[in-house]
């Protein structure tokens, strides 16, 4: 070979070299963490990691490409949780999107580094998540379900659907509920200036539920209030059974629980807010920190009314509410 020739051919190995290097980098496989406490086939969890996948590809990830979903499924169970938070970690994701406030606690233990992005988590600055809204500070940041002022806006639509109700009771588990009491004191407030007794009922598991709703249910114009709750929300359809078998008018944090047969349901967007967390995933795999990424409050609220349910119930709807509705399940 000519010596011009092989110089020519040896610089332009040289650049094509850092070109494919750098595409290969670019399109190097990355691996999110999925922590999920709704059991596989449950359609309100599909469709969160549904739109999760969907809010990825539209910036550019793709599964089967330059991204790997690894998905681990716990019960609300505390050991069922800090297993599967354990076995998401050791395989040292990039990042991992906890769904609740549990799980965030369960991830925070096993790492201090990789970054985590919650979503549907109520108080993450009392939880210990973040130091402040604008500065989370170290490797957890993410998207907060309500402002918990909605406590009062619970009682208000439940009575305004049930204007007989003079007595609510206000179910969840403290051990998946800890930051209850946050949105209990506006209620318990709301409840007050409008003439309601608001009783605070702790349930651990569904025969507590149960006991809870069979004695009020024997006192007449009761109502019910479901907090957010991993716990209760995977096991709406008994919820919603129990409340259907007591004839109690209730109000629940999410359309699940109305989907099924749930008297009414108002609180944020979460498919909106999954497809929101996919902006902070993309963020953090192109390079941003957790520390740096303000915690965000949720811009869409929905209500959902079971029409269905209203009339077992022999509820008199004002035709207003059904107006203002997002939804109305026939």
């Amino acid at each position: 070979m000519r010596r011009r020739e092989f110089i020519t051919l040896l610089g332009g190995a040289a650049t094509a070299w850092p070109l494919a290097a750098r595409a290969q980098q670019i399109e190097r496989v990355r691996r999110i963490g999925v922590m999920a406490t709704l059991p596989e086939g449950d359609p309100m969890g599909g469709r969160y990691l549904v739109a999760f996948r969907e809010g990825l590809q539209a910036l550019g990830w793709s599964e089967g490409r330059n991204l790997r979903l690894d998905v681990r499924r716990a019960t609300p169970d505390p050991e069922s949780i800090e297993r599967s938070a354990k076995e998401l970690i050791a395989l040292q994701p990039d990042l991992v999107l906890a769904p609740n406030t549990p799980t965030t606690a369960a991830l925070q233990k096993q790492t201090r580094t990789i970054p985590v992005i919650f979503v549907n988590v109520s108080d993450p600055i009392g939880s210990g998540f973040a130091a402040s809204l604008s500065q989370p500070g170290g490797n957890i940041t993410g998207f907060l379900t309500f402002e918990f002022s909605i406590g009062g806006k619970w009682l208000e639509l439940l009575k305004e659907i049930a204007a007989r109700v003079t007595k609510v009771v206000v179910i969840f588990n403290p051990n998946t509920a800890p930051y209850a009491d946050l949105f209990v004191k506006p209620l318990k407030v709301a409840a007050a200036s409008s003439g309601v007794d608001a009783l605070v009922a702790p349930v651990r598991d569904i025969s507590e539920a149960e006991s809870v709703l069979a004695a009020e249910a024997g006192e007449a114009n009761r109502g019910l209030i479901v907090m957010p709750d991993a716990f209760l929300l995977t096991r709406r359809a008994e919820v919603t059974a129990l409340t259907a078998r007591y004839r109690l008018p209730a109000i629940y944090p999410f359309r699940a629980f109305t989907e099924i047969g749930g008297l009414i349901s108002y609180g944020s967007d979460n498919i909106g807010i999954y497809r929101r967390a996919a902006t902070y995933a993309d963020s953090v795999l192109r390079g941003a920190k957790p520390s740096e990424l303000p915690l965000q409050f949720p811009v869409k609220f929905e209500l959902v009314i079971n029409r269905k349910t209203a009339g077992a119930l022999g509820l008199d709807v004002p035709a207003a509410f059904y107006w203002r509705a997002d939804e109305v399940i026939e």
